[in-house]
């Protein structure tokens, strides 16, 4: 029990990036791969390639058709066990910065900004929480408050989830200089919070839910909409292993049984294992 809780895990997803911008853009974590403190895979995103029901799959390991989060439109809380679930079962602190729809899933629905925008509650999957709920609330302000939620209640798992990337893109498109300008953006906080948390002893994982197509739009098949990146920072003894004969992209639906294993987790019985 004492080892297992001593494994933390920071998991940052950057809503509508797709693979391809971060490999040009991501300019910090680009850095650690070239100087192997870190490594990326290309991940292939579950359909419908849409936030709602990507957030769900991430943390729970179970497609869109068994789990019922079919549409962005599905507000009730998930019916599966997610990660939040197994590690605050297992008595790990979890903790989430994430747009209110997180709070939908595995705290309460509908959200109320007034009661639900703060949380702290040891009974819920989510111990600690600073939910927001404009697509444009700044990623800066977004990564404050994740940083608040590590310093202040030193969580075994931290969620970060911001928005302004799928913001830009959804205005803009996926090929704007605004869309490229939000992901540089998330670099620069990235590359002030890494290697702080890397220090605290977190391992960070940074992926995505989906991507986005030059006209705005993700939800259908395109490899725009779908093609997502997985970086991996830390000791690669735990990570997805390309010597295994193991083809890129990834299955998205494999993700939750990764992150339980990083926190030394049993995955749930409905997680599928396609990693490892």
């Amino acid at each position: 029990m004492g080892e297992r809780q001593e494994k933390k895990l920071a998991v940052v997803v950057l809503d509508g990036l797709r693979y391809d911008a971060a490999r040009r853009w991501l300019g910090y974590l680009e850095h650690l791969v070239e100087k192997e403190r870190a490594i990326c895979y290309s991940v292939l995103s579950e359909l419908p390639s849409l936030s709602r029901p990507l957030y769900e799959v991430l943390l729970t390991g179970v497609p869109a058709c068994e789990n019922g989060i079919t549409s962005n439109q599905v507000v009730r809380l998930s019916r599966e066990r997610s990660v939040f679930h197994l590690a605050s079962e297992a008595g790990l602190r979890t903790a989430a910065a994430a747009y209110h729809w997180v709070s939908e899933l595995y705290v309460s629905a509908p959200f109320n900004p007034a009661a639900d925008r703060h949380l702290h509650d040891g009974t819920k999957p989510i111990r600690h929480g600073i939910f927001y709920f404009e697509d444009h609330y700044p990623d800066s302000h977004l990564f404050a408050d994740a940083e608040h939620l590590r310093s202040a209640y030193d969580p075994h798992f931290l969620y970060v989830h911001s928005m302004n990337i799928d913001d830009a893109g959804h205005k803009f498109g996926g090929e704007s200089k605004q869309y490229e300008g939000a992901v540089r953006i998330a670099d620069h906080l990235l590359a002030q919070l890494v290697p702080l948390w890397v220090s605290a002893g977190y391992r960070v994982v940074v992926t995505s839910d989906h991507g986005m197509n030059a006209s705005g739009q993700h939800g259908g098949t395109d490899e725009a909409e779908r093609l997502v990146p997985l970086y991996v920072i830390g000791e690669r003894d735990l990570t997805p292993s390309p010597g295994d004969n193991r083809r890129e992209p990834l299955p998205q639906l494999g993700m939750a049984s990764f992150l339980c294993r990083l926190l030394g987790l049993e995955p749930s019985a409905a997680m599928a294992r396609l990693w490892f």
